[in-house]
């Protein structure tokens, strides 16, 4: 695999400037100072569910100049006024959260899979004024197209040059979906060309190969190796004895 230098070199935190006893504040790995590198053209962040992953990410995003729903530095896809806009808060993390580059880049895109949705029918209200709106999203709607063809029409088309931002893109891939994702991935990253951070879930997508793998938990944000993780361990786990966890699970609701 060829080697490609970040973009995104380090993100700092200095925890002293958050509000004691508010959020974020009071999700763990936030209550420190903290200094996040990122040495490898793919990132991953792992970890339970409120450990602060999506939340570093979109404050990431925040920085980039993205849309905080989903999207590009030109991308809006709420409609607000003038008056609306002006009064957006930036992200709680904003303020204290300092960002690292070699160089600064402004391409790249943000994605959310709980928010997909809005950021289609974005696309379908821009292809009302210009068809050619479609062009980079597989040539036809998102909406028109299943969740998982969706997802792989952006990747396929949008992504190029740039920082990617990925908040559980695994939400609507099959596991066959996931593999296809990871090609692309590799042809991206290994062009030198694109940087990726990505929150997931998925043993699937924490494999790839060469990735900087995060955890979340133990309120603390550290390097972990695939096979440390708690997503390889529990899913290989189960793959390999299904019927112990069962008993696990089922047994402990017997009357």
């Amino acid at each position: 695999m060829a080697a490609s230098k970040p973009f995104l070199r380090e993100a700092r935190l200095e925890s002293a400037q958050l509000r004691t006893g508010q959020f974020p504040a009071t999700v763990p790995v936030f209550s420190r100072d903290l200094r996040v590198a990122f040495p490898s053209a793919v990132t991953m962040f792992v970890g339970e569910n409120g450990s602060g992953k999506s939340t570093l990410l979109e404050t990431i995003a925040y920085h980039c100049g993205f849309d905080l729903e989903g999207g590009n530095r030109n991308h809006r896809v709420r409609q607000l006024s003038v008056t609306e806009e002006l009064l957006q808060e930036p992200p709680p993390l904003a303020a204290a959260t300092k960002l690292s580059w070699s160089p600064k880049i402004t391409q790249g895109f943000f994605l959310r899979a709980e928010s997909f949705f809005n950021f289609a029918s974005y696309i379908d209200r821009l292809a009302e004024d210009d068809p050619r709106a479609f062009a980079r999203y597989g040539g036809r709607s998102l909406h028109a197209q299943s969740h998982g063809e969706s997802f792989l029409s952006l990747f396929e088309n949008m992504f190029e040059n740039g920082i990617y931002l990925l908040d559980e893109p695994e939400a609507a891939l099959s596991p066959q979906r996931q593999l296809a994702f990871l090609a692309i991935l590799h042809d991206l990253a290994s062009s030198g060309r694109a940087q990726f951070i990505i929150a997931t879930h998925s043993p699937i997508i924490l494999a790839y190969p060469g990735a900087q793998i995060y955890s979340f938990d133990g309120g603390q944000i550290a390097p972990i190796a695939y096979q440390d993780t708690e997503h390889y361990r529990v899913t290989k786990g189960f793959l390999d004895a299904p019927e112990r966890y069962f008993r696990h699970l089922f047994d402990r609701h017997e009357p």
